[in-house]
C-alpha cells in the first residue's frame, strides 16, 4: 500500500514542484483514502484522485489600482475552480500577502470534501489577491476591491461560482466586492455569501464557523460522555473564527484562556468572559488593533510576543489562525498538560508531525475540513434564502447548522472508526468527502 501511496504522490509532485501547502494537503487525503479505493472495485482503477488533485480550471489575473496618494500598484489576483462535480464552486476569498497558488490549491482541495461533508450540493474553489488589507483606508481597499471585481465578475455566478470572506476578507470588504459585481451585471443575484443582513445576507453567517467548530467538539466530547461545562480551552487567532468559537465555548461553560494574533498570546488566567469578549471584538473589528492592548484594559492578563498558545495548560485546543500553526512540540506540550480534544478552526492548523502525535496519544482530533465546516454550510443556507427571496430566523439557522455539523460527525464516525473503537476523525473525514465526490464524477464520466 506504501509503494502505491508513493507513486501517487510522486505523480503529483511532479506536476506541482514548489507548492508545499498543496502537497501535505494532497498526501494526508491519499494517505486515507488511496486504501480504501483499492478495497473497493468501484473506484479502483479509474484514476478519480488523480482527477481530484487537478483543478478544473485555474484563473490568475493583473489587478491594478491606485491608493490615496495617486501611486498605482499592482497585485495578482486568482480563483481555483477545482471540482464542480456535486454542484457550483464555492470557497472563499483571502486577500493577504502570503497568498500564492499552492496555499490557493490547497485550500480549494481542502474546500472539495469540506463542501461534500455538509451535505450540501456544493463544489470546491478558493481564490484572493496578495494584497494586504492592513493599514489600508476604506478608499484604498474599496478601489482594489472594485478592479479585483471587474476582472473575476466574468468567471463567477449564482450557479457557476459563489465566492465567500476569508483572511482578509470581511464584511466591509464583501460589501465593495458585491457592489462591484451588481453594477458588472446589472442584476441582484446571490453571488457572494457573507452579505450584510439588509441585503440578502444570513443571520448566523458570521458566527458559523466558530460556532460549527464548537458544535463539532461538543459531538466529540459526547462519545466519551464530557461537555465543555468546566473545560479550560486554548484559541489561537483573535479574527472572526476565534472570537465566535470563543463566545460560544463561554456559552457552553468553558473557560477559555488565551487569544493569539501574528504579535504574539494572550494569556488571561482569570478566562476571556463576555465582557471581555466584547472589548476584544470591539478592538480587532473596529479599531484594527493588536491583541496586546487588551492588557491596557485588563492588566492581569499577560502578553507573550511572538509565542502560540499551545504551551498553556488546556483541556480543550482549538487552533483557529491558520495554516500549520501547531507542530509536533506543540502537540506534545498540549498533551503533556492534559489535554483531551482538538478541534480546528482553521484550515489545515495542525501539522502532519501533530497530528501524529494526536493519533498516537489517541485523543479526540478533529481536522478544519468536518471541524470547520459550518462557515460554508451557512453560505450554502445563505445561498438557499437567496433562492427562495426569503429570510430565516437566527434560531432556525442555528438548529440547521447543528444539525449539519451532527451529521458530519456522524458520517466522520461512519468512515473513520478503527477495529478497537478509536475513531480517526481525519480518516473519517476524507474518505466519506471522497465517496460524495467520486460517486458523482463516476456518474457524470470522464469530463
Amino acid at each position: 500500500m506504501k509503494k502505491i501511496i508513493d507513486e501517487f504522490m510522486d505523480l503529483v509532485k511532479s506536476r506541482n514542484t514548489n507548492e508545499p501547502e498543496f502537497l501535505q494537503a494532497v498526501q494526508e487525503v491519499a494517505d486515507a483514502v488511496i486504501p480504501y479505493i483499492v478495497d473497493h472495485d468501484i473506484y479502483f482503477g479509474k484514476n478519480i484522485l488523480l482527477r481530484m488533485v487537478e483543478p478544473e480550471r485555474v484563473l490568475m489575473f493583473r489587478v491594478s489600482w491606485v491608493d490615496d496618494a495617486g501611486e498605482i500598484h499592482v497585485n495578482r489576483g486568482f480563483r481555483i475552480q477545482m471540482n464542480s462535480a456535486i454542484g457550483p464552486y464555492k470557497g472563499g476569498l483571502r486577500f493577504h500577502k502570503s497568498v500564492n497558488l499552492s496555499i490557493l490549491k490547497f485550500l480549494a482541495f481542502e474546500q472539495v470534501f469540506k463542501n461534500a461533508l455538509t451535505t450540501l450540493p456544493m463544489g470546491g474553489a478558493k481564490g484572493g489577491s496578495d494584497f494586504d488589507p492592513k493599514g489600508k483606508s476604506d478608499d484604498e481597499i474599496m478601489r482594489f476591491c472594485h478592479a479585483f471585481m471587474s476582472e473575476l465578475f466574468r468567471h463567477i455566478g449564482p450557479n457557476k461560482d459563489i465566492p465567500a470572506g476569508d483572511i482578509g476578507v470581511g464584511a466591509r470588504e464583501i460589501g465593495f466586492l458585491f457592489g462591484k459585481y451588481k453594477k458588472l451585471r446589472n442584476e441582484f443575484t446571490g453571488v457572494i455569501t457573507g452579505k450584510g443582513l439588509t441585503w440578502g445576507g444570513s443571520l448566523i453567517r458570521p458566527e458559523a464557523t466558530g460556532y460549527g467548530t464548537v458544535y463539532f467538539a461538543e459531538n466529540m466530547l459526547k462519545t466519551q460522555n464530557k461537555s465543555f461545562e468546566g473545560k479550560t480551552v486554548c484559541v489561537s487567532g483573535s479574527g472572526n473564527v476565534a472570537q465566535f468559537a470563543t463566545e460560544k465555548a463561554i456559552q457552553l461553560g468553558a473557560k477559555v484562556v488565551t487569544l493569539s494574533d501574528s504579535s504574539g498570546t494572550l494569556f488571561d488566567p482569570d478566562g476571556i468572559d463576555a465582557a471581555k469578549l466584547a472589548f476584544v471584538m470591539e478592538l480587532k473589528n473596529e479599531k484594527r488593533g493588536r491583541i496586546s492592548e487588551y492588557l491596557e484594559e485588563y492588566p492581569r492578563a499577560s502578553f507573550q510576543k511572538g509565542k502560540r498558545p499551545w504551551a498553556v495548560a488546556c483541556d480543550i485546543a482549538m487552533p483557529c489562525a491558520t495554516q500549520n500553526e501547531l507542530d509536533g512540540e506543540d502537540a506534545k506540550q498540549l498533551l503533556k498538560n492534559g489535554c483531551i480534544c482538538v478541534s480546528e478552526g482553521a484550515n489545515m492548523p495542525s501539522t502532519p508531525e501533530a497530528i501524529h502525535e494526536f493519533h498516537k496519544a489517541k485523543i479526540l482530533f478533529a481536522p478544519g475540513k468536518a471541524s470547520n465546516a459550518g462557515g460554508v454550510a451557512t453560505s450554502g443556507l445563505e445561498m438557499t434564502q437567496n433562492s427562495l427571496r426569503f429570510h430565516w430566523s437566527r434560531i432556525e439557522v442555528d438548529e440547521k447548522l447543528q444539525e449539519i455539523m451532527a451529521d458530519i460527525h456522524e458520517v466522520c464516525v461512519q468512515y473513520g472508526t478503527d477495529k478497537d473503537g478509536y475513531v480517526d476523525y481525519v480518516k473519517g473525514a476524507n474518505i466519506a468527502g471522497f465517496v460524495k465526490v467520486a460517486d458523482a464524477m463516476l456518474a457524470q464520466g470522464v469530463v
